[in-house]
């Protein structure tokens, strides 16, 4: 080697070793809390979806489509009352969107329309005018356009197939903001910052780093779940400037030890910190075979009696395994738990026993959690 690469070499690793290690993963404020008031609205709405080929609504089966299709012909002039109807290219749809914060009016959003009668697909329609209230029964946007379906159905006289959800569809920029939602921002000398995992070292060490990094006791926790952040009077000129440079902020959160445990899917989630007393695990399998073999009985050749009779013969068998006992020592991390298990050969199932019974002898210190 080289004496240039040499001193490449050594100069390398004294920068590795004067970076400094993190005990734990950091992540932005802008990730581990939401600003009070900045959040979305969502709008629901009623409308129909016309040009289907023949796989709409039932209009004899479904009276509110039939009510709304005569209802918005009479809108338009026409007069059907009743006449019958029979149509299968209309299927009424619940319309859904979400209101994105400071949305101005004349901005398109996305929309998602569902089926609400016996519609076998949405391919192919498009949705007419459709207002979409908010909670306060106020029009927000108004929506129409053509769908795109994501799923699809085919049926002859004796086969269907269907592939995803046909009575599902989205359209893309599909509504128009007619009003907008007022939120004076800037006009704010005090924000709220609400943690999306409510904590209370989570919250502390915001407030921490907010404070550090503008020098002043400028944001304090009141609880687990909010911080609240006084706008410095330099920055209250630009509320925006101000936020952006707060988001960025490094912060370590902290999180409860739980272990979540999904019984209909076998899935286990083990927390970081959790841990576990000396305890000892005894985990045996028991397996029972059964199989049946049956045999047939029939009479000698030129027998004068006799039936053919089929005889049952069942075999029983059981067997059991893992009479061991292990033991897990005390303050065992959560990889030492995993190994130790794993090396059991214990499943997912046997795993969500263990671990609820581990739980209820008080060996180990995380809440149990089940979905």
């Amino acid at each position: 080697m080289t004496t240039k690469a040499l001193r490449a070499a050594c100069l390398a690793v004294i920068l590795i070793l004067c970076v400094p290690v993190s005990a734990g993963a950091t992540s932005r404020i802008k990730d581990l809390a939401n600003i009070e008031g900045v959040r979305q609205n969502q709008l629901i709405g009623y409308g129909l979806v016309v040009g289907l080929n023949g796989t709409g609504d039932t209009l004899n089966n479904i009276p509110f489509t039939k009510q709304s299709l005569t209802a918005m012909l009479e809108r338009l002039g026409v007069n059907i009352r009743g006449q019958t109807i029979r149509t299968g290219n209309v299927a009424a749809v619940m319309v859904t969107a979400n209101l994105p914060a400071f949305g101005t009016q004349g901005t398109r959003i996305d929309v998602t329309v569902s089926a609400m009668g016996d519609s076998k697909s949405l391919q192919g329609g498009t949705l007419l005018v459709t207002p979409l209230l908010a909670a306060d029964g106020n029009v927000y946007a108004v929506a129409q356009g053509s769908l795109a379906i994501g799923g699809f159905q085919a049926e002859g006289e004796a086969a269907k197939i269907v592939r995803g959800v046909p009575t599902v569809g989205r359209i893309a920029n599909g509504a128009l903001i007619e009003r907008e939602i007022e939120f004076t921002l800037n006009r704010l000398n005090q924000l709220r910052m609400a943690l999306r995992n409510p904590d209370f070292t989570t919250a502390k060490r915001i407030a921490a780093a907010i404070n550090d990094y503008i020098g002043s006791p400028t944001a304090e926790p009141i609880d687990q779940s909010t911080v609240v952040l006084t706008v410095p009077a330099k920055s209250t000129a630009n509320i925006v400037s101000f936020l952006t440079e707060i988001e960025q902020l490094q912060v370590e959160p902290d999180l409860p030890a739980r272990i979540v445990i999904d019984e209909r899917s076998g899935v286990v989630v083990i927390g970081r910190d959790v841990r576990v007393s000396t305890v000892a695990v005894a985990q045996g399998n028991l397996t029972v075979t059964v199989s049946e073999t049956p045999e047939v009985s029939q009479p000698l050749p030129f027998a004068r009696r006799g039936t053919t009779r089929v005889v049952p013969r069942t075999s029983i068998g059981v067997q059991e395994d893992g009479k061991k006992m292990f033991v897990v020592r005390e303050g065992v991390s959560l990889q030492q738990v995993v190994d130790g298990l794993n090396a059991m050969g214990i499943g997912p199932r046997d795993l969500i026993t263990i671990l609820q019974a581990i739980k209820a002898a008080g060996a180990i210190q995380a809440d149990i959690e089940v979905m």
